[in-house]
């Protein structure tokens, strides 16, 4: 079988936009296997992929809309329509697909029995326009070799994927780490490599963009620590722990010490300028970047901590949760 009748590709959107056509095009040259899932556009996003060859799953937008429904419905429908594909390539809709990456990303999986997920290199098409952006593209420069976890942009097996069961449908965030740890327990192994994947564009241009983008991850590592913090995976237990510490338990601390002195208060509240430099010296092969980056992880724990909050409000009310949306 060739290639290109081995993959097939489910891609996930809304109102992309010009986004939507470059990530088409960057695939129908490579397959014509895809599926898009379309998630509630107002804007042209059904027709453009229609015309680029993709087949249209509209979601039923009356039901909790998350990413990981739309992944895996359009998973669903992709192996209806090509029963015989070995391999799935999942991408977001704002992302544009390297050309070399299925053919690189197969034939690792090939020669790689025991893997049963493999991502690359993700960029940001505009690391320069905003500090956000620049941000983003650090944060997808993790390291190559054997991994925990991918992100929204990777080429699993259709085996091990279906085994089980997919992504879970209810997380509103974290879904592909989530999935990674199921498969891992499963005796599956996930892989990075240092092939480019995607371009990805995070039109993230204010600071209320990114304090949801990062409110999200909160509630993410919540809900994963909820579900898999017991030993021996622990899963972003410790993430949960820090943005408690950093987001609330010091400015707690702080706020009693200054009923006693406002000095003593000021005082512990010096270890936020502390961590930045301490977290700056120890990314120093970032150079200037580094301390743009150290501030905003340091400073990231406050809305980390909102997002903690708002997963165990939702435990407590039983109630499914609401998309963080960031754009």
């Amino acid at each position: 079988m060739s290639i290109s009748s081995r993959i097939g590709v489910v891609i996930i959107g809304r109102n992309e936009g010009e986004r939507l056509v470059r990530c088409l095009k960057s695939l129908v040259q490579h397959t014509n296997q895809m599926v898009y899932v379309d998630s509630g556009s107002t804007d042209s996003s059904i027709r453009v992929a229609a015309e680029l060859g993709a087949d249209i799953l509209a979601l039923d937008m009356s039901q909790p809309f998350t990413a990981a429904r739309a992944r895996n419905e359009g998973y669903t429908l992709l192996k209806k329509i090509f029963p015989r594909i070995e391999f799935v390539q999942f991408v977001d809709g704002d992302c544009e697909v390297n050309a070399q990456w299925l053919e690189c990303a197969t034939s690792f999986l090939d020669s790689h029995a025991h893997v049963a997920a493999v991502c690359g290199r993700r960029r940001e098409r505009f690391p320069d326009k905003t500090v956000y952006n620049k941000l983003c593209d650090i944060e997808w420069d993790s390291p190559v070799g054997e991994a925990k976890a991918c992100g929204g942009d990777v080429l699993m097996r259709v085996i091990p994927f279906e085994s089980v069961h997919g992504f879970r449908a209810g997380l509103i965030a974290g879904e592909e780490p989530e999935l990674c740890v199921r498969l891992r327990a499963a005796g599956w192994k996930i892989w990075r490599l240092e092939q480019e994947m995607t371009l990805h564009d995070a039109a993230m241009t204010t600071f209320g963009q990114w304090w949801k983008r990062t409110m999200r991850a909160g509630h993410a590592f919540a809900e994963g620590a909820y579900l898999h913090g017991a030993p021996p995976e622990q899963h972003w237990v410790q993430e949960s722990k820090r943005a408690w510490i950093w987001g609330l338990i010091i400015p707690v601390i702080a706020l009693l010490l200054s009923l006693i002195s406002v000095k003593w208060g000021l005082l512990c509240l010096l270890i936020y300028p502390i961590q930045v430099i301490r977290l700056a010296k120890h990314n120093s092969k970032l150079g200037k970047e580094a301390w743009m980056r150290a501030f905003f992880l340091v400073l990231g724990k406050f809305p980390e901590m909102v997002g903690q909050v708002k997963f165990f409000q939702r435990v407590c009310s039983g109630k499914q949760g609401s998309l963080i949306e960031y754009k």
